[in-house]
């Protein structure tokens, strides 16, 4: 109990990373059950129970969803579904995250919470991307709301079904699928307001101030003969196009094929509107030439932004007189000028090409040996970042293995774990994820994150500290009004959800709820439910479920937001499921 408490006190701080705490933590258990065993066990016991978090299902299972959520962005199959919510988002954000939330609660009903997050974690961060809400605002709510969706149902959670068992195996009538709904339903119409306007609220912006892909950059749209410009006037298309993106110079009369017109856009805008009016943002023949390659080698096309250094060839040039793209096979999509705004009214940049300087930043297309020899060649700087152009050739692939494995493991046909595992297999083995580029789709924060936390709660469950808290609780309850009972009860079971796991708050809490009814002359049914309520409210630390860890390394969330966003929402919903239960069963 000690150690749980010092970690979450360390966690919530932030001083030291999450990682080294985790690491810590395990090592502390490690090292103290060696010198000092659990009852009837070996020093090197102590061992197995530290670090078996590292090949426990849970973590397989967490990384399997990483790999097939990575392939799902990289093969771009998601882009249609994201478009449609942008859409949205576009008529009202409020409106989008409200139709957003609901969603993942109705799905959560009917399916494992797990998979539904699955899908849509890589739709809301690629709005974030795109401009809409960032997903550091976005994920939380959403995992909010699925999770209180599973609580609906006995099929809702895995947890549902063990409380249950475990209730019937005590001697409780079994309960129908859709038993407490309206329980759940009621308490809902409170939760879902607060997870709606207030927790976006009480969550940071996340997103990278000047990441990848932040910048403005300025090029020329081709409109070649199959473009959906041509014949068209300018203000019948301006409403057809993202907001960051902007026409620096207009056609006198309707467009036509073969027109060069200035535009600036960050490089998602160029995309997107690249992508709506048909258009090209650099010479076609070489993105075909690159396109062609790619195929043929089995290479990912990649984007950098690369700056133009001291020494390069390159300044005092234009585009057209750098004979980049004939040199080495990349295509410049846009330049970013840093140092000076550009000056349209300049005759020379309004009417010609624009002359490249020190400090100019090259957004540019190509496989990574000619991007290198780019580099190298002609003194221009690599920044961090880049982005993969998706292999949209595997789209459907990608999607289907998805929602084969989410299909199989919704309708218990296969456990999570071994879906999700087969799933990343296909991926890697249909080439939608490349072997050398998974270190991509994982988030070492969450694995150790992940292993601390099963290692924890096999401490709190084997050294017997859960027992102990709840035959403690009670010995307390006798003078408790029945709410006070059921209240207790439930948050009981949620500290133990939120700092071991709902298996061990399943276990221990089921057993001690029922004998507190017989005890005190209560029905058992609402006070089983509020342990089954209990193990659904694992929002207030990232270790308590897996999808809160799924969203941790896409939000960029700290320990403290879940404390922040969810301790509210845990006594939220405490309070509201204790009235409804006694009002309900009528104690």
């Amino acid at each position: 109990m000690a150690l749980t408490v010092v970690v979450f006190y360390l966690f919530v701080r932030d001083r030291i990373s999450i990682e080294i705490v985790s690491l810590m933590a395990i090592a502390m258990i490690a090292v103290g059950l060696y010198f000092y065993p659990l009852p009837d066990s070996d020093p090197t016991d102590g061992l197995e129970l530290a670090f078996a978090g590292f090949g426990h299902y849970a973590l397989i299972t967490i990384c399997a969803l990483m790999v097939m959520g990575r392939g799902l962005v990289v093969t771009g199959a998601l882009e249609p579904a994201a478009r449609f919510m942008e859409r949205v988002f576009k008529i009202n954000l409020q409106l989008g995250l409200l139709l957003a939330l609901v969603l993942a609660f109705v799905l959560s009903m009917g399916v494992n919470n797990t998979p539904v997050l699955v899908l849509l974690i890589p739709i809301f961060a690629t709005l974030a991307l795109r401009g809409a809400m960032p997903a550091s605002k976005t994920l939380m709510p959403l995992n909010a709301s699925s999770l209180l969706g599973g609580m609906a149902t006995t099929i809702g959670t895995s947890t549902n079904i063990l409380v249950v068992s475990i209730a019937v195996d005590l001697g409780m009538p079994e309960m129908g699928v859709f038993h407490f709904t309206p329980i759940v339903l009621a308490a809902s119409l409170i939760a879902l307001p607060y997870i709606w306007l207030v927790m976006p609220r009480l969550l940071k912006d996340n997103t990278p101030a000047k990441g990848f892909g932040q910048r403005t950059f300025i090029t020329r749209l081709r409109v070649p003969p199959t473009s959906n410009l041509n014949g068209k006037h300018f203000d019948e298309v301006v409403d057809m196009l993202p907001e960051d993106f902007r026409f620096e110079e207009r056609p006198d009369g309707p467009f036509s094929t073969g027109q060069r017109l200035k535009v600036s856009g960050t490089h998602d805008a160029l995309e997107n509107a690249v992508r709506v009016l048909q258009g090209q943002i650099a010479p076609g023949w070489v993105v075909d030439a690159v396109q062609r390659k790619a195929q043929a080698n089995g290479d990912d096309v990649q984007v950098v932004e690369m700056v133009i250094t001291a020494d390069s060839r390159l300044i005092g040039r234009t585009l057209a007189t750098s004979g980049i793209a004939d040199r080495y096979g990349v295509a410049v999509l846009g330049i970013h000028k840093p140092v000076r705004p550009l000056r349209f009214d300049d005759p020379e940049e309004m009417h010609g090409e624009i002359r490249l300087e020190e400090g100019d930043v090259l957004l540019v297309m190509g496989l990574t040996p000619e991007l290198n020899e780019f580099a190298q060649t002609d003194s221009v700087l690599q920044l961090e970042g880049g982005r993969e152009v998706p292999r949209r050739s595997k789209a459907w692939l990608a999607a289907t293995i998805m929602l084969v494995s989410v299909g199989m493991a919704s309708i218990g046909l296969l456990p999570i774990a071994i879906a999700s595992l087969g799933g990343a297999i296909l991926m890697f083995l249909t080439g939608c994820v490349k072997f050398d580029r998974v270190g991509r789709a994982l988030s070492a924060q969450v694995i150790v994150l992940v292993a601390a936390s099963i290692a924890i709660g096999r401490l709190v469950l084997e050294s017997g500290a859960a027992g102990w808290l709840g035959q403690t609780l009670a010995l307390g309850l006798q003078h408790l009004p029945p709410a006070g009972v059921l209240a207790a009860v439930m948050l009981f079971v949620t500290v133990l959800t939120n700092f071991a796991s709902n298996a061990t708050a399943a276990t221990v809490g089921t057993p001690i709820a029922f004998a507190i009814a017989t005890e005190l002359g209560l029905p058992q049914e609402p006070l089983i439910l509020a342990v089954l309520f209990g193990c659904n409210l694992c929002y207030a630390t990232p270790i308590a479920y897996q999808t809160n860890m799924l969203i941790m390394a896409e939000g960029n969330y700290q320990f403290r937001d879940y404390v922040r966003t969810g301790v509210p929402l845990v006594l939220i919903m405490v309070v509201t499921l204790s009235f409804l239960l006694v009002t309900t069963y009528q104690m």
